[in-house]
């Protein structure tokens, strides 16, 4: 007859006790594995070629990190998959650049001994089912977006860039009208969160936060607008009250994000007051720029 197992006290009503502080380690041990494959992955694709490292984190990515240690394998599932592509695609990311950070990814999966994710990422050798569901995905919000041009950002309330370029095309024909440079009578406040090395989610929340200081800052009519990823903007009127408002936003700012732990420490807001061009051209080339600063 089996005696009771070494190392484990016997239950008196012949049942095993559980142990709350199991789960809690398994998922602090998940949440370990899930951020060290995120910071590889990461490594790997800005390696690679990514271009703008603010614009690599999406809720998305925290997904298909999931579905590959739920899975075990180095295949993701097409759920996963298909949910990156479209985000990409939705955060202005081209085919090519979308593929390629999804090799980083594959090749991080297939030399897990590379624990700093410096490997050589080879788009043709992702698996063929994977390469056709994140495409698809991607090609799908890209093509409804050529159709479809969109005046509010989803994400943050705000107006778009093409808004805003729309905009600056009035207020530059005004000016032209009035015989005053658009320079000498507006300019741009930019505001960036620098939130690269936050999860997605959290990155979420913080551009939801600074699009609300914003709106609460500039309530008097300026032409607000979400630039990029992690960029938002407002066009407003060069007066003595400019810089004492910049410092009220920045204050505003602060205060949102120190609400959330995980936000405290992403870093201090970066609040720039950015002089528009004499042209309407040379402004929309500026407010290119400006998204992925």
């Amino acid at each position: 007859m089996d005696g009771p197992v070494k190392g484990v006290l016997p239950d008196p009503d012949g049942e095993q006790p559980e142990y709350g502080s199991r789960s809690l380690l398994e998922r602090a041990a998940r949440d370990r594995s899930l951020r060290a494959l995120r910071a590889r992955w990461r490594t790997a694709s800005l390696a690679s070629g990514w271009r703008f490292p603010g614009d690599w984190a999406l809720p998305e990515v925290d997904v298909v990190c999931a579905a590959v240690l739920d899975g075990g394998g180095a295949d993701p599932a097409p759920t996963a998959l298909a949910g990156l592509g479209r985000a990409r695609a939705g955060a202005g990311a081209g085919l090519a650049e979308t593929l390629a950070d999804l090799a980083a990814l594959h090749a991080v999966l297939a030399d897990p001994h590379a624990k700093d994710g410096f490997v050589a990422p080879d788009v043709d050798a992702i698996p063929a089912r994977s390469i056709r569901v994140t495409a698809v995905a991607w090609a799908e919000v890209a093509l409804d977006g050529a159709t479809r041009a969109e005046v509010t950002d989803p994400l943050t309330g705000l107006p778009t860039i093409a808004y805003l370029r729309t905009r600056l095309g009035e207020l530059y024909r005004q000016a032209a009208r009035d015989g005053r440079p658009v320079p000498e009578a507006h300019a741009l406040v930019v505001v960036t969160v620098d939130l690269g090395e936050t999860p997605g989610w959290n990155r979420l929340t913080g551009m939801i936060l600074a699009a609300d200081a914003l709106r609460e800052t500039f309530d008097g009519g300026e032409s607000l607008a979400a630039l990029g990823a992690s960029v938002v903007a407002a066009v407003v009127a060069r007066d003595d009250g400019l810089a004492g408002r910049a410092v009220l936003l920045r204050r505003a700012l602060t205060r949102r994000l120190h609400v959330d732990a995980d936000l405290r420490d992403a870093g201090t807001p970066r609040i720039r007051l950015v002089r528009l061009p004499t042209g309407h051209d040379e402004a929309c080339a500026l407010l290119d720029r400006l998204r992925h600063t």
